[in-house]
């Protein structure tokens, strides 16, 4: 990917859940080379609420908005915090150009279903893997914003009837159709696995056309 000039423009990166903001080392990397900033938040889902980690993101989001333009990026978990987060800006805080979300769930997730009450993802995921598997708690997030909410959905799919998809389009963690709706922008697929997303040269592209055009 070649080196474009700089761009008066910087990225927030959230990661995904269980990830930390290293999973996203190469997307920011190809992010800076086509002229962008950037910069991470981090969480942990095993120590922290929805409620905690959404109030340190809105003072990051505040933080980053201060320096001028921005977009923001979430990955999977990362992109459903970001929604949450987006809603509770102050009103002297200017919204992001767009928000892009890398295989982010905006409904239920069926893994998470049939994850949630097993112990050791309990411990684990704590109360963000209760959010992800909750249909009363996730509806809370439906998205009303004016900006403008692009989805970027892996379906280098699990072959056939194998795992919970039922034969749907997916990235082995998340279907296409619980990652998918009505107020996105727009929804790009892409054939790159859910883990696999923030490191794609293919996202990386699809980010850098829709920021620069």
């Amino acid at each position: 990917m070649p080196r474009r000039q700089p761009l008066d423009l910087e990225v927030l990166f959230v990661h995904g859940m269980g990830r930390t903001p290293l999973s996203g080392v190469p997307l920011m990397w190809m992010l800076r080379r086509g002229g962008l900033r950037t910069s991470a938040f981090s969480y942990f889902v095993s120590r922290e609420s929805v409620e905690s980690i959404v109030h340190r993101l809105v003072a990051a989001i505040g933080d980053v908005a201060s320096r001028g333009d921005y977009v923001v990026v979430g990955h999977s978990l990362g992109g459903v915090l970001l929604r949450a987060a987006l809603a509770r800006l102050d009103a002297g805080v200017p919204s992001p150009r767009k928000l892009f979300l890398l295989g982010s769930p905006v409904r239920q997730a069926r893994l998470a279903c049939l994850l949630a009450r097993n112990r050791v993802f309990r411990m684990l995921t704590g109360d963000c893997g209760q959010l992800l598997a909750s249909e009363t708690r996730m509806r809370t997030l439906e998205y009303e914003l004016s900006t403008p909410a692009i989805g970027v959905a892996g379906v280098l799919s699990l072959a056939g009837r194998l795992g919970p998809f039922d034969g749907e389009p997916n990235d082995g963690i998340v279907a296409l159709s619980e990652v998918s709706a009505g107020w996105l922008s727009e929804q790009v697929q892409v054939p790159v696995a859910h883990t696999l997303l923030p490191s794609s040269p293919a996202v990386a592209r699809v980010i850098l056309e829709r920021v620069t055009s």
